[in-house]
């Protein structure tokens, strides 16, 4: 009975009877074969925009390689055509050509592989409606399918493509939560921020202080003079042009008397729950003060 060869790698079964003597000979190419089909990285030279990638029976040929390096120079997006179409295979992808690569081996779906990328691509050998897939194409990770583009991916990792996409309430955005990212709604984000945008101190009870702000935060300030009238230096601190203190008066007995160091300028709150707005306008001097008195 003559040989017989395996369908997917084209390796060599010796027929009952056959090849007295020459064993070794078909053994050891067979165990090649074989290698190369588990292991092995070949550099395939592509050129023009055609090339086909065959695996033949008994012989050591590139279609058997586990791993492709495409070089060369080919003159465009070169189509590399997998032979014979009725072999299943399996291929990682290094494409380093400088032209895109697409691989097909019969009419149904092909895979394209950009210049400089890589893939792990799976022919399925059904005969010529054979079909060829991105096996990381719909990756899924503990039972969730990544279904994000290319271009959503290169901006996750620092894109610096901007656009001018209007931002609603309830859009998404991803945020490191303690070292899980998750995706949070503009409106939530939007919430927090109002929440924390101003510094809000315990109240200020003695007769004399100065508020100098650490942080470049507008201040909400209490001031509770219960039990004294209060003497209040306000200071620019680390406040930046724009943002302002809010002094609120929170008794009605005693007086609470303002001052800026910069001008020497005050207002003075008498016997009523007042508010006092300064606003630090030009980065040394508080320029606008309002008082509201109920």
């Amino acid at each position: 009975m003559a040989s017989t060869y395996t369908a997917n790698s084209g390796i060599e079964k010796i027929g009952a009877g056959e090849q007295a003597g020459a064993w070794g000979t078909t053994t050891n190419n067979n165990l090649d074969i074989l290698d190369r089909a588990v292991n092995g990285v070949g550099a395939i030279t592509l050129s023009g925009t055609t090339h086909t990638l065959t695996t033949s029976d008994g012989t050591l040929s590139d279609g058997g390689y586990k791993v492709l390096v495409l070089g060369g120079s080919p003159s465009g997006t070169n189509t590399i055509t997998i032979s014979p179409n009725d072999q299943d295979k399996m291929y990682f992808v290094h494409n380093n050509s400088g032209q895109t690569a697409t691989f097909t081996q019969g009419s149904g779906a092909n895979v394209s592989v950009p210049t400089g990328s890589k893939a792990l691509i799976f022919a399925d050998g059904a005969g010529s409606g054979a079909a060829v897939t991105d096996l990381l194409d719909g990756l899924a990770y503990g039972g969730t399918k990544v279904t994000s583009t290319a271009t959503e991916l290169n901006l996750m990792d620092g894109g610096t493509s901007a656009g001018t996409t209007a931002v609603v309430a309830g859009d998404g955005i991803v945020t490191n939560d303690g070292g899980t990212m998750r995706q949070t709604t503009a409106a939530t984000f939007s919430t927090y921020f109002n929440a924390n945008l101003v510094t809000v101190p315990s109240a200020i009870t003695s007769s004399s202080a100065t508020l100098t702000p650490s942080s470049a935060q507008s201040i909400y300030q209490k001031v509770d003079t219960s039990s004294n009238n209060v003497a209040l230096t306000l200071a620019i601190g680390s406040l930046a042009i724009g943002q302002y203190i809010i002094v609120d008066k929170t008794s009605s007995s005693n007086t609470l008397t303002l001052s800026y160091p910069s001008n020497s300028q005050g207002v003075s709150l008498g016997n009523s729950a007042s508010f006092a707005i300064a606003i630090n306008q030009n980065g040394t001097i508080f320029t606008f003060v309002e008082s509201i008195k109920y």
